[in-house]
């Protein structure tokens, strides 16, 4: 059955109604009750406009809706006059909270799961209960809508045919620059995540890592403020200075030219560097010879040459 418009004032008939509604351009719009299991709802990314009639009339009709921060899903449901239970779902409280949820879906409860932004499951923890209700033999079922992922690439101006999702890369400058020569080995274009605290320092990263290419930096897309940069990586990054640092942002390189492949000998020491922190020089350099393309001779004795650079650090550093 589909939603259906009611009107904003009915005759009291001295009952209080129990049918789900939702609210659109001032119309009170009546919603079925949701089918058991989980639903996996999109839901705006900045403008709230983005959001699904479809989206509407889940949350409308569901028992319960799981998001990250409440108050921000809050802000969604008064906007469109929705009533469901709000609980929080987050990775600091999925292990303890996930058998409660487990339990009301055996119970036959319409449980919504949103993000704060965009799509459930991309960069937060619901892939573990998606997976336990699926085991469980509940339904799961996905709506569709709004991906920050999906919109920067659609404004980016590169190309879309193949492409890498990442997400947000590591904080330390050394495990960054590691990760980054392991991405620039793959041909595809690639979508990061990054916070604006440290856009700048990425932007300088990723000219060192990528040079050549052509990139996107898009902020607080769909947003009051959105804007996205377009040009070569390098030119990005030395124009970074003066670049708005509030917000959000999705950066997006495009793919590696023909041909290239073999890292660069600063490229090899970031990810020899961060691999032998975690492995023995045997492990490191079979790791990094696969990552470079460079002969294993050479990889290994710039990994011997690393790996004692380190113990005379640590050897100075007792002194």
């Amino acid at each position: 059955m589909g939603a259906k418009a009611i009107p904003k004032t009915s005759p009291d008939d001295g009952k209080s109604s129990t049918t789900p509604t939702y609210l659109v351009a001032g119309q009170i719009v009546a919603a079925p009750k949701a089918r058991p299991g989980l639903h996996l709802v999109a839901t705006p990314i900045g403008n709230l406009g983005d959001i699904t009639l479809r989206a509407l009339e889940i949350l409308a009709g569901a028992d319960l809706i799981l998001c990250e921060d409440t108050r921000i899903t809050r802000r969604l449901t008064e906007r469109y006059g929705l009533s469901a239970e709000l609980a929080a779902y987050h990775e600091h409280n999925a292990e303890a909270v996930r058998p409660r949820i487990l339990q009301r879906l055996a119970e036959g409860t319409a449980i919504a799961l949103v993000s704060d932004a965009g799509t459930p499951l991309i960069s937060d923890p619901g892939y573990k209960l998606v997976r336990e209700a699926c085991e469980a033999g509940h339904d799961v079922t996905a709506l569709p809508g709004p991906s920050a992922v999906l919109a920067a690439l659609s404004v980016a101006a590169l190309p879309t045919d193949r492409f890498f999702f990442e997400g947000f890369l590591p904080a330390r400058q050394q495990a960054r620059r590691a990760r980054l020569a392991e991405l620039a080995r793959i041909d595809a274009t690639l979508v990061l995540f990054e916070a604006g605290s440290r856009v700048q320092e990425t932007l300088a990263d990723l000219a060192e890592a990528m040079a050549g290419r052509q990139a996107a930096i898009c902020r607080e897309l769909t947003k009051l403020h959105e804007e996205v940069l377009r040009g070569a990586i390098g030119d990005l990054a030395a124009a970074a200075g003066d670049l708005e640092t509030r917000g959000e942002f999705v950066l997006v390189i495009g793919p590696p030219p023909r041909g290239a492949g073999v890292l660069t000998p600063d490229a090899l020491d970031a990810v020899l560097k961060d691999l032998l922190q975690r492995s023995s020089v045997k492990d490191a350099v079979m790791h990094a010879v696969e990552l470079s393309g460079r002969p294993r001779r050479e990889v290994y004795a710039r990994a011997l040459e690393l790996a004692k650079d380190a113990r005379s650090g640590s050897a100075d550093g007792e002194d």
